[in-house]
């Protein structure tokens, strides 16, 4: 089954995308299912545990602070009660 598509590219990717058509001897559509075929395949798309994924960050520092992960909340709080009384 076919599905058709229209893309809006800018001018670098569609030459790209034109380049490697040409190049690979295949449909400029062939490509966009290869490349999605293996952007797909990427690790960081296997689906992990929230939970895992967090633990991760903080592993290697790169998650909040508690200082600025207790300020976002509040900032976070402070909106949510602003807009349910207003």
């Amino acid at each position: 089954m076919t599905y058709r598509t229209t893309f809006a590219l800018d001018k670098e990717t569609s030459r790209r995308l034109k380049t490697l058509s040409s190049v690979w001897h295949i449909s400029k559509a062939e490509v966009v299912r290869r490349a999605v075929e293996q952007a797909a395949k990427s690790p960081s798309l296997q689906s992990k545990n929230p939970a895992q994924i967090l633990e991760e960050l903080h592993a290697h520092g790169l998650g909040l602070t508690p200082e600025a992960a207790n300020s976002y909340l509040s900032e976070v709080t402070r909106d949510r009660e602003a807009w349910r009384n207003s």
